[in-house]
């Protein structure tokens, strides 16, 4: 499998080197409509689906993913698979890849019972369990370091940038 992506990767690697617009992306829209109660399915141009809802405590059902939860997820699993493609590059074979991703917060800030309190997720914190036969313990912690640091994910969120609203 990692010869496959290797592949791929040399593929595109010589497509954009032979023409650099084609690195250029525009990414596909996620649309959340409310479903019901603290509910909403989120749905993405090609079929893509998920469903989040909150924890009772606010008033949601708890009957899947919170929005802050699929947020570590996208963290975890972007930088898993940056991960996964370099050491694909590098012809490395992962034994084990896990990536777990939490956080803290204050409700205080989403709920509205206090502005000075920011509704924002703290202290992300990111562990990743990872295992090759073929590699050294500083190449897997390299690995890491590099991956995390061209995980789109990861950037996007170190990046903090603003994200411009319209009410239509």
């Amino acid at each position: 499998m990692s010869q496959h992506i290797r592949d791929a990767l040399d593929k595109l690697d010589a497509a954009i080197a032979a023409d650099p617009q084609k690195a250029r992306a525009k990414h596909a829209g996620a649309t959340a409509a409310l479903a019901g109660g603290l509910k909403f399915t989120v749905t993405g141009p090609h079929g893509e689906k998920l469903e989040t809802d909150m924890a009772k405590g606010v008033g949601g059902e708890a009957s899947g993913p919170s929005p802050g939860w699929a947020l570590r997820a996208a963290l975890a699993s972007c930088t898993g698979t940056v991960i996964a493609l370099r050491a694909a590059k590098l012809g490395l074979v992962l034994d084990r890849l896990e990536v777990n991703v939490d956080s803290d917060g204050d409700l205080r800030g989403m709920i509205g019972s206090d502005d000075t309190v920011s509704a924002a997720l703290t202290g992300l914190r990111m562990r990743v369990a990872i295992d090759a036969k073929n590699a050294s313990r500083g190449e897997l912690e390299e690995l890491v370091r590099w991956a995390d640091a061209h995980s789109p994910v990861a950037c996007t969120l170190r990046a903090a940038m603003p994200v411009s609203v319209s009410v239509g």
